[in-house]
This record gives structure tokens, sequence and C-alpha cells, in this order.
């Protein structure tokens, strides 16, 4: 099987999971759905991991699978948090929907961009194998919260006191914090890299103006 074929199949695998996600109440159908969307969210994981070593290992590692495999990260992470967020039984914050996943993605970029620049990727961070963990926890604990019939426990502080805190939330709150932390983390390191990088390879400087 062409290593692209499996990177492919983690976008309906994530999907799926997303869509469960989005869907699930706090009923015995919806702790099922949790169940299913978590197991899901670990078959993508697996098959995100899959592909690269399966490249490497029958020699057919490309540019172009490197980067339909990040381009395909990035749609699924966001996809996951948005609809973590606009589940309107356990969130319902398209703010908080779009504030976390907006900070993942600037961590994401901060690592892709200094990989254009310096031509070495940071995974440091909260990266996302730690994203990935986070949600996996947050949905088996959403799933026996149902089972066990817990209660939330409170609401977020204002301008989101509509907001109920549980498993469900915590991994947005928890994913927008890691955010931060990342774009911080990443962007020092980037600095520190690139500065070396300009101080001992500095660019040639070009000047386009006309000669008089």
């Amino acid at each position: 099987m062409s290593p692209l074929v499996i990177t492919w199949l983690t976008l309906p695998v994530g999907l799926a999971a997303a869509l469960l996600m989005l869907m699930a109440g706090k009923d015995g159908v919806g702790a099922f759905m949790l169940l299913a969307a978590a197991a899901l969210l670990g078959i993508a994981s697996i098959l995100d991991g899959f592909d690269g070593t399966l490249a490497r290992q029958t020699g057919r590692v490309s540019r172009w699978g490197d980067y339909l495999d990040h381009t395909l990260d990035r749609v699924l992470d966001v996809s996951w948090m948005v609809a973590i967020g606009y589940n309107m039984v356990w969130v319902g914050s398209a703010t908080l929907a779009w504030g976390a996943a907006m900070l993942t993605m600037f961590g994401s970029y901060l690592g892709t961009q200094a990989q254009a620049v310096t031509g070495v990727r940071d995974y440091g961070g909260f990266s996302r194998a730690d994203r990935l963990a986070v949600t996996g926890i947050g949905l088996v604990l959403a799933a026996l919260q149902i089972i066990a019939g817990w209660s939330d426990i409170g609401a977020f502080p204002s301008p989101f006191s509509h907001v109920s805190l549980n498993p469900m939330s915590a991994i947005l709150l928890i994913s927008g914090v890691g955010g931060v932390w990342t774009f911080g983390k990443r962007f020092m390191q980037a600095k520190n890299r690139i500065t070396a990088l300009d101080s001992n390879e500095p660019l040639q400087q070009i000047n386009n103006e006309n000669e008089e």
C-alpha cells in the first residue's frame, strides 16, 4: 500500500471523530459516541505515524507526502477543536472553539515556518502528540461522567460564565493555553537559531536600485 493512501485515510477517520464530538449528548448514546470518537482519534493517530514509517522503510519518502501529512494534520486539529466547541450540550461557545483552534494553529505555524527558514523543524512545547493525548483522555472522561452520573464541576469565569467546566471544555482550555505556551517557546527557539544562522551565514544583500 502506498504511504499516501494511509495519509489520506487519516482524513475521513479524523472527520468521523469530529462529527461524533460535535453530536454527542449527555446520555447513554452520547457516552458511546464519545468513546467511539476517542477510538477513531487513536486510529487516526496511528495512521498518522504509520505513513511516515512505511515511507521510510520502503524508500518512498517524498516532499509531497510530508507536505500532505502536515496539511491534513492542521485540518483535523482545527476540526476537532471546532467540533468540541460547537457541541451545544457540552460547550456551546464558538469563541472558545475558534480561539483554541487558532492558538493551536499559531504554535504549529511557528514549527513549520522555522523549518522553512532554517531547514530544522521545531517540535518543542505542547506538541500535537500532547494535544491528542489530552483530547483522547478528555473524551473518555466525558463518557465516564455520563456513565457515573457526575455533574459539571462549575463554569468558566466571565465573559464565558455560560460555559460549563467539564472534560470537553477542559480540552479547549488546555489546548488553548498549550498553544500560547508553544508559540512563545518555539518563537524564542527559532529566534536563537535564526540569529545564529544569520551571524554565521548571512544572506546575500541584493540592491535593486538602478545605478546612476
